[in-house]
C-alpha cells in the first residue's frame, strides 16, 4: 500500500483539477455566465458613462465664467424646496400601502 499512496495523492490531485479546470468559476463550462456577466456590466457601465456626461454638462453650466441662471434657479428651487410666485404646484400625496388607514384630512 506504502508504494502506492502518492500516486493515488497525484490521481486525486489531477482529478481536482481536472473538474475546476471544467466546472469551476472560470472553467471552460462557464463561458456562458461570464458572458451575460459581461453584457450585465457593459450596460450598467453606459448607463454609468449617460450620467457622468449629464453631471458635466451640468457642472458646466454651472461654472462662473459660463453661469446659467436657469440652471442655478432650477437647483436652488429644488434644494431649498421653494417655488416661484408664478408657478403653478400641484401636491400629489403618497399612495397608501394595502391595508394601512386612511389619512384624515
Amino acid at each position: 500500500m506504502k508504494p502506492y499512496f502518492p500516486s493515488a495523492i497525484l490521481a486525486l490531485l489531477i482529478v481536482y483539477l481536472g473538474v475546476q479546470a471544467l466546472t469551476g468559476e472560470r472553467g471552460l463550462l462557464s463561458g456562458h455566465e461570464r458572458d451575460a456577466l459581461l453584457v450585465r456590466r457593459e450596460a450598467q457601465l453606459a448607463g454609468i458613462l449617460e450620467q457622468r456626461r449629464d453631471l458635466e454638462v451640468r457642472v458646466r453650466y454651472l461654472r462662473t465664467d459660463s453661469l446659467s441662471r436657469d440652471l442655478l434657479e432650477e437647483r436652488a428651487r429644488a434644494v431649498l424646496g421653494f417655488s416661484d410666485p408664478r408657478d403653478y404646484v400641484i401636491r400629489i400625496s403618497a399612495p397608501v400601502p394595502p391595508g394601512a388607514p386612511a389619512p384624515r384630512a
